[in-house]
């Protein structure tokens, strides 16, 4: 359909996609205030309980999916209620700006921005200091994973208490891992989209797709010191059941390697922050979704905090695909293995 559209010159295909994506506005609820409100000159969403408290409640940063280039603070009402009055937390849910009209690091540094002024002012909310979560599904999965390595070395902000990485895209290296090459074709996010995503996020536009979705964008000498942490190695054996064929490496291309050389900035692929940076994160959550492209890279993070010392809590939805969270009452219709994930982070957030 947008496709169509863009062919008739009448909108591009992202317009069509937001607008398919604006969510419903939503009438006053009767648990929870809500406003809109600035912070540090981004938009944000703040969801209050109503109900007294006996002391400073928990708070949650909340980042939107939307590959960076859908999604709102509308889209995701329905989840942010849900977080905020199933486990009784102050929720901010932030509208970063988007690409491809904002590239890379404008939506990270939108969400990075937003936290520090939360935990400059968590008093005002009413939110205690020692139990401030970052939280995010997809690309905002990543974008919660790439504050939390910015915020974690940080000596003069509250520390984050945990980050909640819903099936969250970690990098750009190595888009034939186990998971890219079983679930390609799976709803709702297709191999080819994956790799569109990143590039849009990252150059304003998808040009050498092809050869980023064959790995001729990296030079061997990265790939070998990349290794250690993206490799389908790092991935356990029962995730390789499925049909994966080891890959013959295609030839490095520099050109292409000179237009997406951000790839490699941890900011951008949080897979590949150094072990120093991983070793200070918070407690973590990490869902992944058996039917997901981005399986592997939750998985390799699960392994990369566990390897550092870090706790983490893995929720795996053995019939999830991705996206199923944002679905949770979506239009009338809910999977259920969605409210599940979704109150296995409620369970989570309430051991805090």
């Amino acid at each position: 359909q947008g496709r169509i559209l863009e062919k008739t010159g009448l909108c591009s295909q992202i317009t069509f996609g937001r607008y398919v994506r604006q969510g419903r506005k939503l009438g006053l609820d009767p648990k929870l205030f809500i406003q809109d409100l600035q912070f540090n000159k981004v938009p944000v969403r703040v969801y209050q309980p109503k109900a007294t408290s006996d002391g400073p409640r928990r708070g949650i940063l909340f980042f939107h999916g939307g590959g960076w280039v859908f999604g709102s603070l509308d889209t995701y009402e329905k989840v942010c209620r849900y977080l905020s009055r199933e486990s009784d937390s102050v929720v901010v849910s932030v509208q970063y700006r988007l690409a491809p009209e904002h590239k890379y690091p404008a939506a990270y540094e939108d969400c990075l921005s937003a936290t520090q002024h939360f935990l400059q002012h968590l008093q005002h909310y009413g939110v205690d200091p020692a139990r401030v979560t970052v939280c995010g599904d997809s690309a905002g999965g990543n974008l919660a994973a790439a504050v939390s390595q910015t915020l974690a070395g940080s000596s003069h902000l509250p520390r984050l208490r945990a980050q909640i990485l819903i099936y969250p895209g970690l990098q750009a290296l190595d888009f034939n891992l186990p998971s890219y090459q079983q679930n390609r074709g799976v709803p709702l996010l297709f191999r080819e989209r994956a790799a569109f995503f990143a590039l849009l996020y990252l150059n304003g536009d998808a040009l050498h797709m092809q050869e980023v979705l064959e790995g001729s964008h990296i030079p061997p000498d990265m790939r070998l010191k990349y290794r250690k942490w993206v490799s389908p190695d790092n991935i356990p054996e029962e995730f390789k059941v499925r049909g994966v064929k080891p890959l013959r490496p295609t030839d490095f291309i520099a050109e292409v390697y000179e237009t997406v050389k951000r790839f490699c900035e941890p900011n951008l692929c949080p897979l590949l922050a150094e072990d120093s940076v991983v070793h200070q994160l918070p407690e973590s959550f990490i869902l992944t979704c058996e039917y997901d492209v981005l399986r592997d890279d939750g998985l390799l993070y699960k392994k990369r905090l566990e390897d550092n010392g870090v706790r983490v809590t893995w929720y795996h939805l053995e019939d999830g695909f991705h996206g199923i969270i944002s679905l949770y009452d979506y239009c009338g219709f809910s999977f259920p293995s969605g409210k599940r994930g979704l109150d296995r982070v409620v369970n989570f957030l309430k051991t805090l």
